[in-house]
C-alpha cells in the first residue's frame, strides 16, 4: 500500500495524450484553451466616446472662464455604429456624440450632455457656450484600451467561460484551439447492483453511475455508459477492455470489485494487461481499495474505484479528478487558508478524507466544521476534507484548496481538500 503523496506521484508520470482540435468560439464554454488566444485587433478599434455628450478640442477652451465665454458651432451629430465623421475641422466647433461614438479627428474630449450649455435655446441649438477650460480627454474610451492587437487574451490551459466568449466574439475570433474533450467509459460491477426503481432488500440502486454521469454536464468529461459487470463477468469484462483499446475511450474508470473478495475480479483482469505506473492500496480512507494504471503503449488509463457511494465519490474527487486537469494541461489547485471550528482526531499514516460543512462567519471567514459520523453509509452533507498530518488533534488553523472553477463544481457533492496544522 502506498501513501496519497505517492499515488499522486504516479497519476502525474502516467499522463496520456489529449488530442487538440478547431472549434468555433461560440460553441466553447467549458473547453480547455490548447494555445495562448492572442487579440487580433485593437479595441476599441478607434477613439470613442464613454458619455453622451458634445466632442470639441480642449486647446480651443484654454483662456475661458464665466468672463470670457465662447460660442462653438455645432456641426452636427454622431452616433455609434456611424461613420467616420471626417469634415475639416475650424476653431470653435463641436460635434454632438452619442455614447460609443467614434470622436472625429482634431477633437480631443467629449463634454456631458448634463454640462451644456445650448444657443440660442435647447430645441433647436446651433451652438454651445462654454464658459471654463475643458480639460483633455475627458470621457474619452481610447482605441485599443480593452486590448491592443496581440495582447494576450486567454492562456493556454484556460477553461473557457462566457465572458470569455464574449471577449472572443467581441474581437471577431472565429475558431480556436482546444483540447478535445476526454471519453470516459464507466463500469458498476456487483450482482446486487440494479438500475431498478423498487428493488428488494437484497438489491443496491445503481448510484455511483448516475452520479458520475451527472458530473458531465458541469466537468471535463464526455460519459460513456458501459452498463453492469456481474460477479461472474471477468472474460466479459476482458473483452470490453480489448475492444476498447482501439477505440476513441481515453479512462476507463469501474466502481466496485476492486477489493480482496471472492469475486473482486476487476485487478486479476486488468493485469492481464501490459501496465505502467501500476498501484493498488493507498493508505487513504476513504477509498483505501483504489486502483490505478496506464495500459502501456496504448494512450489508455484505469481507474478501479471502490464500490460504496461514499468512497467511490471521494476517490473521483481526489484521483479521477487531477487526473482529468493534469491530461488537459490544466494548474493545479491553490490552497488558501480557513478555520476549523473544532479538533479532529485521526488515526496515523492515513489521509483522511472527513465530511465537513462549510460557513461564512459574522467576520468574513470561511469556516469548516467537520461533521458527526463519518460513517460511510452516511451520503449527505458531503464536503471531504483531505487531512494529510499523522498527529490526532488539529489546530484552528488549515489550508484547503476548493474546485475555484464555477464550471467545475459538482452539483450534490462539493468536496473541499484541506491541510491541516497539527500540534
Amino acid at each position: 500500500m502506498i501513501s496519497y503523496k505517492q499515488s499522486r506521484n504516479k497519476l502525474k508520470r502516467s499522463k496520456i495524450l489529449i488530442k487538440d482540435e478547431f472549434i468555433k468560439s461560440t460553441n466553447s464554454l467549458n473547453r480547455v484553451s490548447a494555445s495562448n488566444i492572442l487579440s487580433l485587433a485593437n479595441h476599441p478599434a478607434a477613439d470613442n466616446a464613454a458619455f453622451d455628450g458634445f466632442a470639441i478640442n480642449s486647446k480651443d477652451t484654454k483662456k475661458l472662464n464665466k468672463k470670457k465665454r465662447q460660442l462653438f458651432k455645432i456641426l452636427g451629430t454622431v452616433v455609434a455604429g456611424d461613420k467616420p465623421f471626417n469634415r475639416k475641422l475650424k476653431k470653435f466647433q463641436s460635434v454632438e456624440i452619442m455614447t460609443g461614438g467614434v470622436i472625429p479627428n482634431g477633437f480631443d474630449t467629449i463634454i456631458p450632455i448634463e454640462q451644456i450649455i445650448f444657443y440660442p435655446n435647447k430645441i433647436k441649438p446651433s451652438h454651445i457656450l462654454i464658459n471654463k477650460k475643458i480639460n483633455k480627454y475627458q470621457h474619452v474610451r481610447f482605441k485599443g484600451s480593452d486590448f491592443k492587437k496581440n495582447d494576450l487574451l486567454i492562456k493556454k490551459g484556460t477553461i473557457l467561460q462566457s465572458n470569455h466568449i464574449l471577449a472572443l466574439k467581441t474581437l471577431g475570433i472565429k475558431n480556436i484551439k482546444v483540447k478535445k474533450i476526454p471519453n470516459i467509459l464507466f463500469f458498476s460491477t456487483g450482482n446486487e447492483i440494479t438500475n431498478q426503481e423498487k428493488i428488494p432488500d437484497w438489491k443496491v440502486r445503481n448510484s455511483n453511475n448516475y452520479y458520475i454521469q451527472s458530473l458531465e454536464k458541469n466537468f471535463l468529461f464526455n460519459f460513456i455508459k458501459g452498463g453492469i459487470l456481474r460477479d461472474k463477468d471477468q472474460i466479459v469484462f476482458e473483452k470490453k477492455i480489448k475492444k476498447t483499446l482501439n477505440s476513441n475511450i481515453d479512462i476507463i474508470v469501474t466502481s466496485g470489485a476492486v477489493s480482496a473478495g471472492k469475486f473482486d475480479f476487476v485487478p486479476s483482469v486488468i493485469k492481464k494487461f501490459q501496465l505502467t505506473n501500476y498501484f493498488k492500496g493507498v493508505a487513504i480512507r476513504p477509498g483505501k481499495p483504489i486502483l490505478f494504471a496506464k495500459i502501456k503503449g496504448k494512450q489508455k488509463a484505469f481507474f478501479g474505484l471502490p464500490g460504496n457511494p461514499i468512497s467511490s465519490a471521494a476517490c473521483f474527487r481526489f484521483f479521477v479528478f487531477p487526473y482529468i486537469k493534469n491530461i488537459l494541461d490544466l494548474d493545479e489547485e491553490k490552497p488558501f487558508k480557513a478555520v476549523l471550528k473544532k479538533s479532529f482526531v485521526k488515526k496515523k499514516n492515513f489521509t483522511r478524507f472527513a465530511k465537513s460543512k462549510l460557513n461564512t462567519t459574522k467576520n468574513g471567514k470561511i469556516e469548516v466544521e467537520i461533521l458527526k459520523g463519518q460513517e460511510l453509509n452516511q451520503i449527505f452533507g458531503l464536503y471531504f476534507l483531505q487531512v494529510n498530518q499523522h498527529s490526532k488533534k488539529v489546530r484552528l488553523s488549515i489550508v484547503f484548496s476548493p474546485i475555484i472553477q464555477t464550471n467545475l463544481l459538482y452539483k450534490n457533492l462539493i468536496f473541499v481538500v484541506v491541510q491541516t496544522i497539527f500540534n
